[in-house]
């Protein structure tokens, strides 16, 4: 086998899986709100945007199914964590952004004097249609779309990088943002590639245990090299667009999907907004396939309900879903992947560095949710007397309140586990 042959191989899977439109709307609008400050930001989005997605890949040489990535926890808990996770992913946000993305990106330029409401129905109805029928079928049209849109998504990016950055599209302004950092690094969590790659691993896994390499340690140099690959793929493509953003962040706001139609408009023209457009809509058509498929394998497991069925169920809740558009499911994801982004990143980072003490797994876990919860519980309810109690936390005010009272329950489990070891060993003895 030729290893660096089979790295770049992986490294370009890595890719695609994590490549679709949410990578694409979100960095131009991120540097168009952050102005001059938007290299700030770009660095916390690529934490959260690229780097987490990778380390959550790596989480599983260590996992290998994702019925064990919270097992530590208690099952309960890994049943209704994987469960919330599909969920979010799935149906209730990821799925439904597909559609409205194809529509106010792909379809609603093409058909300006047209209906926006009616047009919505009809695009949702054929998109999520079309999805399920390909579910159903296992058909490849996915994969001939995958070859011929991404490297035509790809050129059609590179152009509008190359136009915009040797153009003159605008100045960046200053916003006078506050908090730069930490808003870059919250808005790389409605990528959802975090979320996605501790199902992703499972996958890159099997496939390296069918291909024969079943050593951790084997699994760990496949994974380190395709990770840097396509961590370099998607990071180039973040910065750009976010420094496009930032250069066209005088011209006004824009909605999300707007932002990267504007760029492609503004250094391609009319016939490049609409074609740019076409391909993220494309592409969307791919990832729901995908999250449709994933969805419904992991709900036939629990229930009595046959794959098909419950594909049909998701696709007729996503379409009802997108048609509240890309703005309105960004709003109410947003409390959501709040709660449980760091809950992941903590479940990623015990794994990574394969902690096995169970009390301190545990607590970690519930300590950094329970933290989660009551300060996107008190924003949410406008409770300011909890939330200003709550910014007296070590790095509570950059947006990371859970992080120190994560960090110290670890360390009272780690002492509790060994004065209980130590009792246990007194009384056998």
């Amino acid at each position: 086998m030729n290893k660096k042959k089979e790295t770049v191989i992986l490294g370009f899977a890595l890719f695609a899986m994590f490549f679709g439109a949410g990578n694409l709307i979100f960095p131009p609008s991120l540097g168009i709100a952050m102005g001059k400050d938007w290299f700030w930001a770009g660095i916390g989005f690529l934490l959260t945007g690229v780097g987490l997605p990778l380390l959550g890949v790596l989480a599983f040489t260590k996992v290998g199914r994702l019925e064990d990535f919270s097992i530590k926890v208690s099952p309960r808990f890994n049943t209704l964590y994987c469960t919330i996770l599909v969920l979010v992913i799935g149906p209730l946000f990821a799925i439904p952004r597909t559609g409205s993305t194809t529509f106010e990106m792909g379809i609603l330029p093409s058909f300006p004097n047209t209906d926006p409401f009616l047009l919505s129905i009809i695009s949702s109805i054929i998109f999520f249609g079309i999805t399920f029928l390909v579910v159903i079928r296992e058909s490849k049209l996915t994969d001939i779309i995958g070859k011929f849109i991404t490297p035509v998504l790809l050129l059609t990016l590179a152009a509008i990088a190359f136009f915009g950055i040797t153009g003159n599209i605008g100045t960046a302004v200053d916003k006078q943002v506050t908090g730069v950092f930490a808003q870059g690094f919250v808005n790389g969590y409605q990528t959802m590639d975090a979320l996605a790659s501790v199902l992703f691993g499972v996958i890159i896994v099997t496939g390296l245990e069918g291909k024969g390499i079943t050593k951790e340690k084997e699994q760990r140099y496949f994974l380190a090299g395709s990770a840097f690959i396509a961590a370099l793929g998607l990071g180039l493509i973040y910065f750009c667009l976010m420094f496009l953003g930032s250069k066209v962040s005088g011209a006004g706001t824009f909605e999300t999907t707007s932002a990267a139609l504007y760029l492609a408009e503004v250094t391609l023209g009319s016939i490049g907004k609409i074609a740019f457009g076409i391909c993220v809509a494309t592409a969307c058509f791919t990832t729901a396939v995908g999250l449709v498929a994933i969805s419904a394998d992991w709900f036939a497991r629990f229930t009595p309900i046959s794959y098909n069925m419950w594909a049909f169920i998701i696709s007729v809740f996503s379409g009802v879903l997108a048609l509240g558009g890309v703005d309105t499911i960004i709003k109410f994801s947003i409390p959501v992947l709040c709660i449980l982004y760091p809950v992941t990143i903590i479940l990623i980072l015990l794994n990574i560095f394969g902690v096995k003490n169970t009390l301190v797994f545990k607590v970690a876990t519930y300590t950094t949710l329970v933290t989660i919860i009551i300060e996107v519980g008190a924003q949410t309810l406008g409770l300011t007397g909890i939330s200003e109690l709550l910014k007296k936390i070590p790095l509570a005010d950059v947006g990371f309140v859970w992080i120190i009272p994560c960090i110290a329950g670890m360390i009272i489990a780690y002492f509790i586990s060994q004065i209980n070891n130590s009792t246990k060993q007194k009384i056998e003895k």
